[in-house]
């Protein structure tokens, strides 16, 4: 049986240096902690706060994140897609996910508050339902993305195919809407 951490305050803590203990985290914090490069595969995180931390390049093979909250994150480079899947419901507020990957990932109920999103694979993802609020997706991929619904309408910087992305009933801004056409290679004015 997995050793259980329940309602804990981990701040300022190097997990570069100290690995942190595999098990399950429920209704933890981890504030101003630096992951970068470590490893945090096969742990549990249920309903947990992280803030300020430096995830970048962090190991997330296996490990679950339900209900997880990354506010004011690092998160460079993330392969999301090997983390578990099931009930997969990450938010993200003011953080960057440069580089990272949700490649084939269901993100129905996960929201995108204020995020950096440059270079991110959303290939095969379903980001239906979703909120993308003031995010800047500078040559983020979508390929085969459903986008169905989703809510990109205070977002910026994508280039989005609609002959290769599902897109049906998706909200976008006038201003930004060129994203959608930039394969034509037209101008706009």
């Amino acid at each position: 049986m997995s050793p259980y951490f329940e309602d804990l305050v981990y701040e300022k803590q190097d997990y570069v240096r100290n690995t942190l203990p595999k098990g399950d985290y429920e209704g933890c914090r981890f504030k101003s902690c630096d992951f970068a490069n470590a490893s945090i595969a096969s742990i549990n995180f249920i309903d947990c706060h992280f803030e300020d931390c430096n995830m970048s390049g962090c190991s997330i093979e296996k490990a679950s994140f339900q209900n997880t909250v990354f506010k004011n994150c690092k998160l460079v480079g993330l392969r999301f897609e090997e983390a578990q899947t099931f009930l997969f419901t990450p938010q993200f507020e003011n953080s960057t996910l440069t580089l990272s990957s949700f490649y084939t990932l269901k993100l129905k109920h996960s929201i995108f508050r204020n995020c950096i999103l440059k270079e991110v694979d959303f290939t095969d993802a379903d980001c239906s339902t979703l909120l993308f609020d003031n995010c800047d997706f500078t040559d983020a991929r979508f390929e085969n993305t459903n986008l169905e619904k989703a809510d990109l309408s205070s977002s910026y910087n994508y280039r989005i195919d609609p002959e290769k992305n599902r897109i049906r009933k998706a909200k976008f801004s006038l201003m930004h809407v060129a994203g959608l056409l930039d394969k034509y290679d037209i101008v706009i004015k």
